[in-house]
């Protein structure tokens, strides 16, 4: 078989090329509704003015700084807490042969973390180590 499958028989007229037919409401004129007026709104943003303040170094005795939250002059109250370090210390001590001694560390500010708070408002200001 030869390929004339894409010959048309010959009793066949050749169709001519048109454009599809335009689709129904193609050719109408546009209708505009018309439109209320809308009124402009402006928006404000809010500038937040963010104030830093350094925080004085802590020690080991209360300190005279202004609370962060409540924003007055105080002096710190402190609370001295035992830490992981303050236990190892106890623990090594009594691993070669001082456990006469292993109560020196519960004793020794340089062993504990002091934390200061503001006594007005409790609030947390920081912690010496």
């Amino acid at each position: 078989m030869d390929s004339d499958k894409s010959k048309l028989p010959d009793d066949v007229p050749p169709q001519p090329q048109t454009n599809p037919p335009p689709y129904a409401g193609a050719n109408d004129p546009v209708q505009v509704q018309p439109v209320a007026a809308v009124a402009a709104v402006a928006y404000v943003t809010p500038v937040n003015t963010v104030m830093v303040q350094a925080v004085p170094p802590m020690g080991s005795k209360p300190s005279h700084i202004t609370c962060r939250s409540c924003h007055t002059q105080i002096t710190t109250r402190i609370e001295n807490k035992y830490t992981t370090r303050t236990h190892l210390f106890a623990l090594g001590m009594c691993a070669v042969g001082l456990w006469c001694c292993c109560c020196i560390p519960y004793c020794m500010d340089s062993c504990q973390s002091i934390d200061h708070y503001c006594p007005n408002c409790d609030a947390y200001i920081g912690t010496s180590r």
